[in-house]
């Protein structure tokens, strides 16, 4: 028995789901979207969710700081006004540009390194901060992009050099040291670990010897460790993840009070806008610990979604990656490849820092957390994304057209 109805609602469910995925089958030929339809309403979701939560969290603050509770949420906007803007201009751009400007790049990211140091202002002891009238700009941000540009540049030039031969492998590590060391002047450990951690990844799906791996890999958790004794605040904030409840209301006082922020969560959450931790109980609300605001006012079921999210951009960044390298595209691919290793892994510090997982490290939650200089530079990566995504579309129905002829 036909059911009324029945038929026009599956044809509705398959539409829908092959405009979303982006394939339609019309008989006898396929129409192809020439970008990653699932990507973009991802990024667009995760972006929706870190507006609402910035608005939400930052409340308290902006009313104490400026008398206007929506005052860091209307920069917020601005930032995701000015990162749309500049998606639609980066997304024309060919990655053969980026591939020949890569260089470029990574020197003006030295000289802002150097710049920052100089002129830079301070925040919380930590000289990270160009400010250019309303705006202020964060190099430490564009040097993660940047870099990641130059090794995938490398990698076309020099990939044989870096799988057969040990200076091939440690050119690359050079320049990510120097980048390192001016990020440490500033200081920003947590960015160095980024750039530390996907600069190994991307040598090693280049094909590097294993033994190279190991042999930085001890050497660079040996650095971190040297580097942790030598500051006394980092020190402390080893020994307060390992056991924050032993000074609540001294060095383990922000990780208490984000452990809190969880479990008043629970299941469902306390609902949107009715955090407590938010009224200023836990440093940091708006920025480094938003992830604690979503557990607490949308409860496990938001922080799974919000995790399903980031995992499934990292996934497609990794899928655009392989399949760029299949065609032969190899400075499109590997930077693919590092993105979606760079957005992963600084999203698994900023949550685990938050769950107590991890020690503090003041990284963002990628297109969540506020900050226009994390918002503006992921936006521009996922953009990198849909451009590599684009040409590799492009270029599998150019050959399927000359097959076909």
């Amino acid at each position: 028995m036909r059911i009324p109805g029945l038929g026009l609602a599956n044809g509705v469910v398959t539409r829908l789901r092959e405009w979303v995925m982006g394939s339609r089958d019309n008989g006898d030929t396929a129409t192809m979207v020439l970008y990653d339809r699932t990507l973009l309403w991802l990024t667009f979701g995760l972006a929706i969710i870190g507006f609402v939560m910035v608005t939400s969290a930052s409340m308290p603050v902006g009313q104490r700081l400026s008398e206007d509770p929506f005052y860091f949420a209307k920069r917020d906007a601005f930032y995701l006004l000015l990162a749309f803007g500049m998606a639609l201009v980066t997304l024309r751009i060919p990655m053969e540009v980026w591939q020949r400007y890569s260089n470029m790049m990574l020197i003006a990211s030295v000289l802002m390194l150097l710049i920052v140091l100089v002129v830079g202002s301070s925040v919380n002891g930590a000289s990270r901060w160009i400010a250019l009238g309303p705006l202020r700009i964060q190099p430490a941000e564009l040097s993660k992009l940047s870099l990641f540009c130059y090794l995938a540049s490398y990698l076309v030039r020099k990939v044989e050099e870096v799988r057969n031969n040990f200076w091939g492998f440690c050119k690359p590590m050079g320049v990510m040291v120097v980048l390192a060391v001016l990020l440490l002047a500033q200081p920003d450990l947590g960015t160095v670990v980024v750039l530390f951690v996907t600069t190994l990844a991307m040598l090693f799906l280049a094909g590097a010897k294993l033994w190279q791996f190991l042999a930085i890999i001890g050497s660079g958790i040996f650095a971190v460790i040297l580097l942790i004794i030598a500051e006394p605040y980092r020190m402390r904030r080893v020994t307060s993840f390992w056991n924050p409840w032993e000074d609540p209301f001294g060095s383990g006082y922000q990780l208490t009070q984000s452990l809190m922020a969880f479990g008043r969560g629970e299941f469902w959450g306390q609902g949107l806008g009715n955090s407590v931790q938010k009224l200023e109980y836990l440093p940091e609300a708006h920025t480094d610990f938003i992830f604690s605001i979503i557990g607490e006012e949308l409860g496990y079921i938001g922080v799974v979604l919000a995790l399903l999210m980031v995992f499934f951009v990292a996934f497609r960044a990794m899928s655009i990656g392989r399949r760029a390298l299949e065609i032969d595209q190899r400075f499109s691919g590997f930077l693919a490849c590092s993105i979606g290793v760079w957005f992963s892994f600084q999203a698994l510090v900023n949550v685990g820092a938050a769950a107590g997982m991890l020690p503090t490290k003041g990284l963002t939650l990628p297109l969540i957390s506020y900050g226009g200089s994390s918002l503006i530079i992921m936006s521009t990566a996922i953009v990198l994304l849909l451009r590599i995504d684009y040409e590799t579309r492009l270029s599998k129905a150019q050959a399927f057209t000359r097959g076909a002829r």
